[in-house]
């Protein structure tokens, strides 16, 4: 089942919580002691960070696992934490992301640091509308000499932000994104309802993915109907990427949304009516298109409006995808307009050419 620590940050007060927070998620990824240190000092200075610049925000803590590297080289699942306001934003995010830059009281070690100790930072932030960072810490060091050979990388990547309706604690949405050979497979599912018993919907949609990643989408989802025919159901989407030949096909069923970025242009691939679980339809048509250097595919639950509108920044693809799925859920809520159920994005992008090695 998907947990994730929703905490919100409004004042000082609730630094401490963001920390303690991340040392419990910490131990529910499975990380030692000393990466525990890291995701605590990191999800405190992420927290500072948005009292400081933001006026306040929300960080989220979960764990991730979308390396797709081939099996045995990758790194398995990481601790994420994703940092997010609707802010000013940071004028100055140069020296803001120097190490050891602070302005207020805190630890002293900024956001250069947090730069520096996870295994993957980025930070994206633009006057007037907010800052997004997120931070993802592994159980091993990335660095770790002869840990994965430079040619195992691979050619797309996955992330995403997953926020349960009013701070849950599980939320019953889950994504995922598994390799199998030359395929590449992004889920997303959406269980009925909320809390616990809808994340085990989910979370069967997922253990049922990482056994039969090598199926075509349609197929699949005939095994996911059969795996949560004890559960109470979800809307599911599967999109799967053959990496050998370029080419995407997607299928769905239930209300999950799924948008392709092919150049300038965004197009819906659309899902049939019915609950994986309970209400399969017979017949099961899916779609399927180009994947380019330049694509993109954004796939969410209904807790996003439907009518959400991309963020007006060019590359996409340049980005983590995990930011573009931050940035995206932000940008269609607000104080005044919260998220209206457990609301979860995943994305999927070419991976830039300057990150493969």
């Amino acid at each position: 089942m998907t947990r994730v620590w929703d905490v919100p940050v409004h004042d000082s007060t609730r630094v401490r919580d963001v920390r303690v927070a991340a040392e419990e998620a910490a131990d529910h990824t499975g990380l030692g002691r000393d990466r525990r240190a890291v995701a605590a000092l990191v999800a405190t200075e992420l927290a500072t960070n948005l009292l400081k610049h933001g006026g306040g925000g929300q960080v989220l803590i979960d764990t991730v696992d979308a390396d797709l590297a081939l099996p045995g080289t990758g790194f398995g699942p990481a601790l994420q934490i994703a940092a997010v306001d609707h802010g000013p934003g940071i004028a100055d995010l140069g020296s803001a992301l120097r190490d050891g830059f602070s302005t207020t009281a805190s630890l002293g070690a900024g956001l250069g640091t947090c730069r520096r100790i996870a295994d993957h930072f980025e930070v994206h932030s633009v006057p007037g509308q907010g800052t997004v960072a997120v931070a993802r810490v592994h159980a091993a060091r990335r660095d770790r000499p002869g840990h994965r050979a430079p040619d195992t990388r691979p050619r797309v990547r996955a992330g995403g932000i997953n926020v349960p309706l009013a701070a849950a604690a599980y939320s019953g949405d889950a994504w995922a994104c598994v390799r199998a050979g030359d395929h590449v497979t992004l889920l997303l599912a959406d269980g009925l309802g909320h809390g616990e018993a809808a994340a085990r919907a989910s979370g069967a949609a997922v253990e049922e993915l990482h056994r039969s990643a090598h199926l075509p989408p349609a197929e699949l989802l005939g095994h996911l109907h059969t795996a949560l025919r004890d559960t109470r159901g979800a809307a599911i989407a599967v999109a799967r990427l053959d990496l050998a030949r370029d080419q995407l096909d997607f299928a769905g069923i239930g209300n999950i949304g799924a948008r392709l970025l092919t150049g300038d242009t965004w197009r819906p691939l659309l899902s049939h009516p019915g609950i994986v679980g309970a209400h399969r339809p017979a017949r099961l048509p899916g779609c399927r298109a180009p994947w380019t250097p330049g694509s993109l595919l954004v796939l969410h639950s209904d807790g996003l409006p439907s009518r959400w509108t991309p963020p007006a920044v060019a590359p996409l693809t340049s980005w983590d995808p995990a930011v573009t799925a931050a940035v995206i859920v932000r940008d269609s809520s607000s104080a005044a307009r919260p998220v209206r159920d457990d609301t979860t994005v995943a994305v999927l992008t070419p991976t830039p050419q300057d990150h493969r090695s």
